[in-house]
This record gives C-alpha cells, structure tokens and sequence, in this order.
C-alpha cells in the first residue's frame, strides 16, 4: 500500500484582510526545479506578492521562495518575477478590470493539485478601507465569543 503525498498548502492571510475578493482564478506558476523543492519544503511566503500584467502576460512579483540548501550553483532568485498561466479569455477579464481604477490582482494561496502541480488562487477585487477592516475584525470577535459561550 502507497502512502499519499502531503498536499501543500500555503495562505495568504492578509489577502481576505486587505481586499474585497471578488472574483477568483487559478493559475499555474512557471517555476524552476530549486522553486519546486522550497515549495514542498513550504518555504514560501506570499504576504507581499501582487500580481500585474505585462506584455500580454499576467506576472506575479514579491512571492518571496526560498533558495533550496542543496540547489547548488544552478539556486534561484527568491524575488524573482513569475509567469502566471491563464488562458487568453481569463488574461483578457482580468486586464479590462485592472485598467479599471481600483482593481489589483493579488495571491490568495498556493496549493498542490491532484496531479502535482503547483496552483496559485488568485483574486481580483479593490482594497478595504480602514473602517472595512474595523467591521471585520468586529465580526470575527463577536463570533468567537458566541463560539465559546456554547
């Protein structure tokens, strides 16, 4: 019997926090094979990473991988910028309602698919005000109380 690989999972939790999410795509990342070897080793961190396009493509820059200890001379960039792949009608949403004023692109989270490929969640949405994180922060609270009075 074959044991089942851990899936890797990695949350971007300030993205729900900083922005409206309002739509949600899932791209695939080009990646190099000492990318691949941090990503397992979940040596990832996506806080900082936003997504813009670029020359028909959409790129993703501040996804921060860590180098791989044993890459050797052939290492990688941990900041290097990143090719998302999307098919054409999904590029073509997603940079009509960037030229919008007020829309970003940014990573949601980076997950394994059943087939072993690294998949980024990405969502297109604007920036929450200040007030806007109050009131969630508010929520969360209330709901953790009505959790514990159970």
């Amino acid at each position: 019997m074959v044991a089942k690989p851990k899936r890797i999972q990695i949350e971007n939790r300030k993205a729900r926090f900083n922005y409206h999410v309002e739509e949600t795509y899932e791209a695939g990342i080009s990646l190099t094979g000492s990318e691949v070897k941090s990503i397992r080793a979940q040596r990832v961190n996506l806080g900082e990473s936003f997504a813009y396009m670029e020359g028909g493509q959409l790129k993703i820059k501040g996804m921060h991988i860590s180098e791989y200890e044993n890459a050797g001379y052939s290492g990688h960039d941990p900041v290097r910028e990143r090719v998302l792949l999307l098919n054409r009608r999904e590029l073509d949403r997603i940079e009509s309602r960037i030229k919008t004023k007020g829309y970003a692109v940014f990573p949601i989270r980076l997950y394994e698919n059943d087939r072993g490929f690294f998949k980024l969640e990405m969502g297109l949405g604007t920036g929450k005000k200040t007030f806007d994180k109050r009131d969630d922060i508010k929520a969360r609270d209330i709901e953790r109380d009505l959790r514990r009075a159970d």
